[in-house]
């Protein structure tokens, strides 16, 4: 795998191109033990050994099809092993929790107990939502001259422990929205943990409207952030004119019962028990109220679990199929990854999942349930197994030599058998990463 590459044009290429083509998440699945960072050495030495030489086509669009099909890949790796892990017991047995009331609450299994173990469940009564603070200043005129005189001026917020100054000018032409705006510019923009917006009421008169974006208030905190321009170092006297120091909607946190035990939280996120997340989405509608929180059972873990698995896996064909038009070599990736279904065909259909024409795969839960329960469950879903260990193969081939699918002519072929181990020669891809250093 050893390259000769051309056009070294790369800037930043992967903080650009990633957020913007391809998903980039961090997960505890994205953290390597020492003996698998080892593996990937091994495997890069083994690969470039014998690799013969190229010449890449190293163009934007191919840089930004690399980049995506990388990151992809990495995706649905991170899927396969979030479904209970990539070993092939633990593979697709992964406790997914359920929530009665929806409307309450969602919950989410983060557990880590055994699956013979007993899981606990909840009732969960939901009194009040945490909220973030709302600052909502003086209506004034919105077309009327600023009655400030010209200068500038300058306010401090404090925030999570921290104090920023905020200096603008205004000019004699500038009206009452005009400033508002440019102080909602302002302070959105800065990214302290807060954001602004100009709002207006039925008479035509506008206000600024200031909203954290943390909730609650933790112990020994009155407020999320205090606006004040007594100790400003240029001209004062913004604050009590827009109102900005007026809070409307103090912050407060979330209250809710668990099993008839009172608890609050400064968000609307919770973990209980070091089992399941809970995502609080309303309040209860009448006191008494409440939604069971619990774990599925293993047939409809099962079925969760291979739905998650095949909305991964067919993301990732579709996330390859885009690039077709430009890239030739996108063809034989979506040929090899829709192989591996088409070989397991036969098994999957039995287990529920049927293929269709395009390579994608398609769930009859009604099929999947049915088989779980039946008497050969097990010899049902070690084809899904199987397809999932294949994927998983795929998938750690991708990211460790994504450049395999770009375009390029092949310039040499090493003598077989007497070359050295070139192990700092990963990829072309690496050295996108840092043309732009270098």
């Amino acid at each position: 795998m050893a390259y000769n590459t051309i056009n070294n044009n790369t800037l930043n290429i992967y903080n650009f191109y990633t957020p913007a083509y391809a998903p980039k998440s961090s997960t505890p699945y994205d953290t390597h033990k020492k003996s698998e960072l080892r593996g990937v050495y091994n495997s890069i030495v083994k690969m470039n050994k014998e690799a013969p030489l190229f010449i890449l086509d190293t163009s934007k669009k191919s840089q930004q099809f690399a980049i995506g099909i990388k990151e992809n890949a990495r995706e649905l790796r991170n899927t396969i092993a979030s479904l209970g892990g990539l070993g092939e017991e633990e593979m697709l047995h992964k406790k997914v929790a359920y929530s009665s009331n929806e409307d309450i609450a969602s919950a989410k299994y983060v557990g880590s107990r055994k699956p013979d173990t007993d899981f606990p469940s909840y009732e969960l009564e939901v009194r009040h939502l945490a909220s973030p603070q709302v600052n909502l200043g003086n209506f004034l005129p919105a077309d009327d001259p600023a009655a400030l005189p010209p200068n500038t001026y300058s306010f401090d917020v404090g925030i999570e422990d921290l104090n920023y100054e905020f200096q603008f000018s205004i000019k004699g032409s500038d009206s009452n929205k005009d400033v508002q705006s440019r102080l909602a510019r302002l302070i959105t923009n800065a990214n302290i943990g807060m954001s602004a917006q100009v709002v207006t009421d039925e008479d035509g008169n506008s206000a600024l409207r200031m909203e954290s974006d943390a909730t609650g208030l933790k112990d020994g905190k009155k407020v999320q952030f205090a606006i004040s321009d007594q100790r400003t170092s240029k001209a004062a006297g913004v604050v009590n004119y827009l109102g900005l120091d007026y809070i409307a909607s103090p912050a407060t946190n979330a209250s809710f019962l668990v099993d008839g035990e009172e608890y609050s939280s400064t968000s609307n996120h919770y973990t209980l028990d070091h089992i399941y997340e809970l995502q609080f989405n309303g309040v209860s509608g009448e006191e008494g109220e409440t939604a069971s929180i619990g774990i599925k059972t293993d047939v409809e873990s099962l079925a969760e679990n291979i739905n998650t698995l095949v909305r991964g896996y067919n993301s990732f064909l579709k996330a390859v199929s885009e690039y077709s038009t430009e890239q030739p070599k996108s063809d034989r990736l979506f040929h090899e990854m829709s192989s591996v279904a088409r070989v397991y065909a036969r098994g999957l259909t039995t287990a529920g999942l049927n293929l269709n024409l395009d390579g994608t795969l398609e769930v009859d839960n009604n099929v999947l349930r049915q088989k779980a329960t039946s008497e050969g469950a097990k010899e049902a879903f070690s084809s899904m197994k199987g397809f999932t260990n294949s994927v998983l193969r795929k998938t750690n081939q991708v990211s460790l030599n994504p450049m395999e699918y770009v375009n390029n002519v092949i310039v040499a072929y090493k003598n077989p058998g007497k070359n050295f181990a070139s192990p700092y020669i990963t990829s072309a891809y690496s050295g996108m990463m840092f043309n732009s250093y270098c």
